[in-house]
């Protein structure tokens, strides 16, 4: 007995670190049954419109999984597969009620692989997101119930009761939860601060992290927020060891800022974040106290005097240390007054410009390639769209990320669906959209919610000494295109011009025909490149279209057959 106690820990950290293997298109992983046979990874691209599942279950039969609107057979979007005696079978199928599924006329589900070995069946399949025909699932933000059943043998016969079963998952949002061994947390936050009676107010709090003997791997960061309206975002930052001594004070007056590495973030409207299993943000390494800035950005439109916060975040820690040290990179359009946005412009674009070029010049350790897997895309109360186009030798080649439907009162840190990889020499081109038409006078860049914004942090690995890749219009060159020589009068003309559709779209190509500025620096922006750079035309990618083809007459056969080996199924 005492031997298999010592034999069976092993044999469970052998299963856990075998799911635990990077695979950049199936970043999320769930056991479906109780039994621990019957697993799914999945991963996806919004932007494409696609999701690519693999499904492992202990079995040499046949495989079935779907998704169902109410956990049962009735309404269920079905494929069924395996490897029999004479190959690799798969249909996508619908269930009308408790009995065999039927095959449907068109096959939206793509196969890529099935294959059986000792005892193991995996099949990797591929569909839109989208339903494509009225007997698809459409698969959404909000938790869907996946259904899975399997057989002994490739004769497809009723199942039984522990050979099926269903889980609700949130495959669009998923948000792993695991608590690794040796899991302890602490919190990193505001004690007992009065709320200035201003409109906007950002307070900023330099204190240290607990000490640590050895590295630990941060995997989950939750927001601990007191008063909900008052709180916009949280931003804490890691200092350079420069910073020796705690601090308290308004951010952006006196030394806070050369705090400047994002190390977490979070905004309104969003919740916890879980780092993939592949990837935690490292503290206690080098044997380095640092101190961290935390920044809150309290929003108080009412000027209400007196209130006391003690928001800020909570961090989740293990020492048992993933396979890559995870970090935030902030991009975008840098947050100074020098840039404005005209009133009256439904839909008016800024642009931030990130040169990756540039990043091996800031940086004293060896550079690598960014393993992009997750990003919180921000702007104040104006924007309405953020996209994060992506650029190699020239060319457009994917949208990192977007959201069409951007909501100020509702901001997250979003998985990508799979781990993007954005290569040393890429641009990375951060794209607003605002709408002022209630504003008559000029919206500036800058730290009020009035202001605004256009960043983009990137959640990647593995991890470097950078703190921004932003770019900033070059502001000679604007002023001279406007026909002015100074900023005063340039902005007199700002408030001045008459703003219509004309005039917007004239300085909207402006700001786009003119040379931006780039800035890269690292961790202690001791080392920081400038260069000059153009926008790139950003365009909107369509998402692939449907799998589907007429099903066969062989298909309508093996319907049949189905459904008569499976009239007691339920």
């Amino acid at each position: 007995m005492g031997i298999l106690f010592l034999i069976l820990p092993l044999v469970l950290l052998s299963v856990q670190l075998s799911w635990a293997q990077e695979d950049p298109l199936l970043p999320f992983s769930e056991v479906l049954d109780p039994d621990l046979k019957v697993r799914l990874k999945w991963g996806f691209d919004e932007i494409q419109g696609t999701i690519l599942f693999e499904l492992s279950v202990t079995t040499s039969g046949w495989i079935g999984f779907g998704f169902s609107p109410k956990g049962g057979m009735t309404g269920a979007d079905i494929v069924i597969g395996g490897v029999g005696p004479e190959g690799t079978y798969f249909t996508d199928q619908h269930a009308e009620g408790n009995s065999m599924p039927l095959v449907d006329l068109q096959q939206n589900y793509k196969l890529l692989s099935l294959t059986e070995s000792n005892g193991t069946t995996v099949m990797k399949f591929q569909r839109s997101i989208e339903a494509c025909d009225e007997n698809d699932f459409p698969i959404t933000t909000l938790p869907i119930k996946l259904i899975y059943a399997y057989g002994q043998t490739d004769d497809i016969a009723y199942h039984g009761t522990t050979q099926r079963g269903t889980k609700e998952l949130n495959m669009l949002r998923y948000m792993p939860r695991v608590t690794p061994p040796n899991s302890k947390y602490f919190n990193m936050t505001m004690v007992n601060f009065t709320v200035p009676s201003r409109e906007t107010y950002y307070h900023c709090k330099i204190m240290k992290a607990p000490t640590f003997n050895q590295k630990q791997h941060i995997y989950r960061i939750e927001p601990l927020i007191e008063n909900f309206d008052l709180v916009h975002h949280l931003l804490l930052y890691r200092c350079p060891p420069s910073v020796k001594e705690p601090s308290e004070t308004e951010c952006y007056t006196t030394g806070s800022e050369q705090c400047m590495e994002v190390v977490a973030v979070w905004g309104v409207g969003g919740g916890a974040f879980e780092f993939p299993e592949v990837a935690g943000l490292p503290i206690g390494a080098n044997a380095i106290d640092f101190f961290y800035r935390l920044e809150v950005h309290y929003n108080n439109p009412s000027t209400t005097a007196g209130r006391v916060d003690n928001s800020g975040l909570r961090f989740y820690y293990t020492s048992e240390l993933r396979q890559h040290d995870a970090a935030v990179l902030m991009t975008g359009l840098g947050v100074y007054p020098g840039y404005a946005i005209p009133p009256n412009a439904k839909s008016f674009l800024t642009y931030g410009l990130c040169d990756t070029a540039y990043i091996p010049r800031v940086l004293s350790e060896t550079p690598q390639d960014l393993q992009v897997f997750s990003v919180m895309l921000h702007t104040h109360l104006a924007g309405r769209k953020v996209r994060v186009g992506q650029f190699r030798q020239g060319k457009q080649i994917d949208l990192l990320a977007a959201d069409e439907n951007y909501d100020f009162e509702f901001q997250e840190v979003v998985n990508l669906g799979k781990t993007k990889t954005v290569k040393l020499g890429d641009k990375l081109l951060v794209e607003c959209t605002y709408n002022t038409e209630s504003r008559t006078t000029p919206t500036w860049g800058g730290l009020s919610t009035l202001n605004e914004m256009c960043l983009a942090f990137l959640y990647y690995y593995p991890a470097m000494s950078l703190s921004v890749c932003e770019s900033f219009p070059d502001h000679d060159a604007l002023k001279a295109e406007m026909g002015t020589t100074n900023t005063s009068d340039w902005v007199f003309m700002m408030y001045t011009k008459t703003w219509n559709d004309t005039t917007i779209n004239q300085y909207q190509q402006t700001l786009k025909r003119i040379n931006q500025f780039v800035i890269v620096a690292d961790s202690s922006k001791n080392k920081t490149a400038f260069s000059i750079g153009a926008i790139p035309d950003l365009k909107v990618i369509t998402p692939a279209p449907c799998n589907s083809g007429r099903a066969t007459k062989c298909l309508a056969w093996i319907s049949l057959l189905l459904c008569l080996a499976l009239q007691l199924a339920y």
